[in-house]
């Protein structure tokens, strides 16, 4: 790598495996690193933070990698509104999710403004937004080269109809980490706004702990990383507040 995870604003969450924790809605975006490919886990906000966020990583990857996938955990524009600055790389979804962005892109635009990004960047990333070329209906493993593979895994629904998660298999070096999306958040109460699915979101984390396991690394949409034992937590929460077993 050019230049550190600490020096490049981001922090370090496995061997190969960072994120950054953007301003505004302290959105989360992982970084899976290989050998000539690096796998993105969502966008950021807007096209200027989807920009900033693809100069950060040429400057983490240096000359001899570059982003090649991008993964998108759900429909939501402070995860998805940045990918145009990515458009020229393999895109990876949940199944479901394209149809979403195609449809939804004047939904997306008014929520975004409605949460305070400005209208003029919102109504440009919404024209111009990006969807996935690849669905994910299951289970799906990307080989990054150097021994580093992501596992990406449709394990809603739940906080969306078509969340998307990423594990990064342990090893000798570090435990497993999982990318969780808005599935997890630890900086505020889980989001449950018109389109999830709150009568599934308990046996989605239940899906996501037997994914990940006790001793991996869990990373939320939205705050600091957390253990099995929050997410677990978190599941029996959110199952008393949905009335779900």
């Amino acid at each position: 790598m050019s230049v550190t995870w600490e020096e490049a604003g981001w922090e370090r969450v496995g061997p190969r495996v960072g994120r950054r924790r953007l301003p505004g809605w302290d959105c989360t975006v992982g970084l899976v690193v290989g050998e000539g490919a690096a796998l993105l886990i969502d966008a950021g906000s807007s096209l200027r933070e989807g920009a900033q966020l693809r100069s950060e990583a040429r400057g983490l990857l240096g000359d001899k990698s570059r982003v090649t996938h991008l993964a998108l955990t759900h429909a939501h524009f402070d995860h998805v509104f940045g990918a145009a600055a990515f458009a020229d790389v393999e895109v990876f979804g949940a199944v479901g999710l394209d149809t979403v962005l195609a449809h939804g892109h004047e939904e997306l635009r008014a929520d975004a403004v409605r949460n305070g990004l400005d209208p003029r960047e919102a109504a440009e990333a919404a024209d111009l937004l990006v969807r996935p070329r690849h669905h994910v209906l299951g289970e799906r493993t990307l080989d990054l080269g150097g021994g580093t593979q992501a596992l990406l895994a449709n394990i809603g629904p739940g906080h969306t109809a078509h969340d998307l998660v990423v594990l990064v298999p342990g090893s000798p070096s570090g435990p497993a980490v999982v990318l969780c999306g808005d599935l997890v958040e630890e900086s505020g109460e889980p989001q449950a706004g018109p389109d999830a699915v709150p009568s599934r979101w308990p046996a989605a984390l239940d899906r996501l702990l037997a994914l990940g396991g006790e001793d991996a690394v869990y990373v939320p949409g939205h705050g600091a990383v957390v253990d099995a034992g929050f997410v677990r937590a978190q599941r029996d929460t959110l199952a008393a507040r949905f009335g779900v077993s």
